[in-house]
């Protein structure tokens, strides 16, 4: 049980022994015979006890009500308060029960009123017990028929034409408002704990749609960084290797100079570009130079380094694009020309970057073993390749035969520089 019903149930239990004890001192000190009803009733109520007395069924039971004098119905009804503090904090689960017992009470007390009017003011004790205990649809009723046990007793004999249109005018429609008003509450209710369960659901769905984007993040960044080694740590250690081998196979201390020097180069260049991944920059080659220009100077270092002929072909009007297009282009270009200085044992090989009005192609050819496509690649160069460009929004063909060379097509859209973020 709740704090508050503790202490409500005994609020709700006091105020109508209260109210009754005021009409009782009342009605005493009144100095009105006991058992006396108004003129009014007194005619009827008369008819009435004499054919019921007549009845042969035995339902003489309203003679033997209007018989009992106040005293003893007051007295009736406070027994018949007492379970009020058992009953509040059950008015929920007990609901039929709740009803029953305030129709009793509300009989007792306009009969009481009916003898004495004094205990208009113990009729009163109503109104709270409706609103407090009576289930919401049946609040407005308890409210109306207090009112009319109110009335009643205190209308003369040529009101009761006017009581009874009270009654229909009034009490009736009342009722009916009332009846409706809670049930559109009762939907609004209901409507509300949906949309709080609703919001429930929505915020524990929204948890997991930042944990996953989350891991979604995680996992960018980490093909990002496996794409940035591989695209530069890794080409230049083999780069390096491959010089340092060059060195100790020459004879000639010039030779063995040139490919020491050129060694030591790649080394600075891998270091240059780790700390630029790790940052998360662009590549070097593009921070100070467009992309064609860095494209020149990427397709002649590596011609000299690979010592195969490359022919180099930009056609189109160069314009200014989007740095994760540029980016993308150039990290293509260099893996697929460190794959052909690798894996092809070519001797031709051709670069042709085409701008177009949408569209950045690039395409890199080689004369070399080439491969079957649709075989599983144990290195991490062709995936790193078509990630890369399905993220900038383009696409990446690869045509290849063994013993034929190999062919590499991306195109992605030309994005302006505008819509960087």
């Amino acid at each position: 049980m709740r704090w508050p019903d503790g202490r409500e149930r005994w609020i709700y239990a006091a105020l109508p022994y209260a109210l009754l004890a005021i009409s009782t001192g009342v009605a005493a000190t009144s100095g009105a015979p006991t058992g006396a009803l108004p003129a009014w009733l007194a005619g009827p109520v008369a008819a009435w006890l004499d054919s019921s007395a007549a009845e042969p069924d035995g339902s003489a039971w309203p003679a033997a009500w209007f018989s009992v004098p106040w005293p003893l119905l007051a007295v009736a009804a406070a027994i018949w308060l007492a379970p009020i503090a058992w009953l509040f904090p059950r008015r929920d689960t007990h609901r039929t029960l709740i009803v029953a017992h305030y129709l009793v009470l509300l009989a007792l007390a306009g009969g009481l009123a009916v003898q004495n009017t004094a205990f208009v003011l113990f009729v009163s004790a109503g109104y709270p017990l409706a609103i407090g205990m009576l289930p919401a649809r049946l609040v407005m009723a308890g409210v109306a028929l207090t009112a009319l046990a109110n009335v009643i007793p205190q209308a003369g004999p040529g009101a009761r034409t006017t009581l009874l249109a009270a009654i229909a005018g009034m009490a009736v429609p009342l009722i009916v408002a009332g009846w409706y008003v809670t049930a559109e509450h009762d939907k609004r209710r209901r409507l509300v704990e949906r949309l709080r369960t609703a919001m429930d659901e929505n915020a524990d769905l929204n948890a997991r749609l930042l944990d996953q984007a989350r891991r979604a993040g995680v996992l960018d960044e980490r093909h990002r960084v496996a794409g940035e080694i591989h695209d530069t740590v890794a080409q230049d250690l083999v780069a390096l290797i491959g010089q340092l081998d060059a060195a100790g196979r020459s004879p000639q201390d010039e030779t063995r100079r040139r490919h020491l020097d050129r060694a030591a180069e790649l080394a600075r260049r891998g270091l240059t570009e780790t700390r630029r991944s790790v940052r998360a920059l662009r590549p070097g080659p593009l921070e100070d130079t467009s992309l064609p220009e860095a494209i020149t100077h990427l397709a002649r270092s590596w011609a000299e380094a690979a010592d195969v002929n490359l022919r180099l072909e930009i056609t189109g009007t160069p314009v200014a694009v989007s740095a994760d297009v540029e980016t993308t282009l150039f990290r293509v270009a260099q893996e697929a020309l460190s794959n052909v200085a690798k894996h092809a044992q070519a001797t031709r090989t051709g670069l042709t970057l085409t701008y177009t009005d949408e569209l950045i192609l690039l395409d890199v050819r080689d004369d070399g073993l080439g491969f079957d496509p649709q075989e599983r690649a144990d290195g991490f160069g062709l995936d790193g390749m078509r990630q890369r460009v399905r993220g900038a929004g383009g696409t990446l063909d690869i045509e290849s035969t063994p013993g034929h060379g190999t062919a590499i097509a991306a195109a992605i859209p030309a994005i302006p520089p505008s819509t960087d973020r």
